[in-house]
């Protein structure tokens, strides 16, 4: 445990009140910004995907993925003691602490850290601060745009990129990583609907590198242990 949680989720639409996650990744980094694991799936919304037109998520697309509380112990498991870390990090955070308090999980206050927020000062030559101008401008070539686990991924690169290039200085990391660890995070039990063993169910989109996803992307299913199993 410690080290940085990167994260990103797509959803059905843009508030986190009204609407749903509908795919969610997280990139565990250590505190050298070393990838340790990484973990993405669908998520069943219970209800309409949303803008099929921006995260090119089709309804059947999510037939069969796990539902956020069949996933939530995991997620907690993968959060607990590290900074969380994002493109618009606050937004990310919203709907992940929207669908835990859904379930009757109040997620700690912990120590975020904003890829585009740092963007605004260390990359002067981004034509914007969305994900993609920052990658461009940063120079980190192409990745699997829109999906959760493409993001998330470009997210940790661009991380590893500022703390290169000085814009994050060892004392600005070395803070929070420390308050994070000494945060009590939650636990939460199995979901009743997976019985009392087995992985944490997984479906993971399948997306070549590029800016945009091509019209049609295929998914499939990968199971995943969860810790200690």
């Amino acid at each position: 445990m410690g080290g940085y949680a990167v994260v990103d989720v797509e959803a059905t639409g843009r508030s986190p009140w009204r609407h749903r996650v509908v795919e969610v990744a997280v990139v565990l980094l250590d505190g050298a910004l070393r990838t340790e694991q990484a973990f993405s799936t669908l998520v069943d919304p219970v209800g309409p995907v949303g803008p099929t037109h921006v995260h090119r998520i089709a309804q059947e697309d999510v037939v069969g993925a796990p539902r956020f509380r069949e996933i939530a112990p995991h997620l907690l498991e993968l959060l607990a003691g590290r900074v969380m870390v994002g493109h618009h990090v606050s937004c990310d955070q919203a709907f992940l602490e929207r669908e835990f308090a859904r379930i009757g999980v109040p997620l700690p206050d912990v120590p975020l850290l904003c890829t585009m927020r740092l963007a605004r000062s260390h990359l002067p030559g981004a034509v914007g601060h969305g994900l993609s101008a920052c990658v461009a401008a940063a120079g980190l070539g192409r990745y699997a745009a829109h999906t959760a686990l493409g993001d998330a991924r470009a997210a940790a690169d661009l991380l590893r990129h500022y703390v290169r290039a000085d814009a994050l200085t060892g004392a600005e990391r070395g803070g929070p990583l420390r308050e994070a660890a000494l945060i009590p995070w939650p636990r939460l039990g199995r979901a009743r609907s997976l019985g009392p063993e087995g992985a944490v169910p997984q479906l993971r989109r399948q997306a070549p590198p590029g800016p945009r996803l091509p019209d049609t992307v295929g998914v499939r299913s990968v199971p995943i242990a969860r810790s200690g199993e």
